[in-house]
């Protein structure tokens, strides 16, 4: 590969935590875009058209803080399997990829997991190291949302 081309690379961001809450509470929940604001910091707002959990097949808009930049997201729901799976694909002029939560019931509460697949062609070099930041500053605050009672 010649140093001029562009080089567009499949990142992954895999990323677990324990939630003490019932697994249909964090699936009903983490499913519903119009509410990423309140637990994801790059997530501005979000536009379902509906409320409540999404099914596949379901088209949905986002506008996310990409580094400081204001990015129009476009999403459409491939996998809902309720309570244990959820994807949806996400395209912008920015970055493309997927968004793949994984839940089990663990003792009292749910393991979640979420899986952050997407690539660019924006050459950032601190970009994927502040994704992986904001990834885990996002699962800390959804624990500590639906660990606390007054979340609904």
């Amino acid at each position: 590969m010649h140093a001029t081309e562009h080089s567009i690379r499949l990142e992954h961001i895999s990323q677990e935590r324990f939630i003490q809450a019932p697994i249909d509470t964090v699936y009903n929940y983490v499913t519903q875009p119009d509410r990423w604001h309140e637990w994801h910091p790059t997530s501005l707002s979000a536009d379902t058209g509906t409320s409540g959990s999404l099914p596949v097949g379901a088209r949905f808009t986002e506008v996310v803080n990409l580094l400081g930049i204001r990015v129009p997201m476009s999403y459409r729901v491939q996998i809902a399997r309720c309570p244990n799976e959820f994807r949806t694909v996400f395209t912008s002029l920015a970055v493309d990829g997927a968004i793949h939560y994984f839940l089990q019931a663990h003792r009292n509460g749910t393991l979640f997991k979420r899986v952050l697949t997407y690539e660019t062609e924006l050459q950032l070099a601190t970009l994927h190291e502040r994704m992986v930041e904001l990834s885990a500053i996002a699962l800390d605050q959804l624990k500590q949302r639906l660990e606390n009672p007054a979340f609904v």
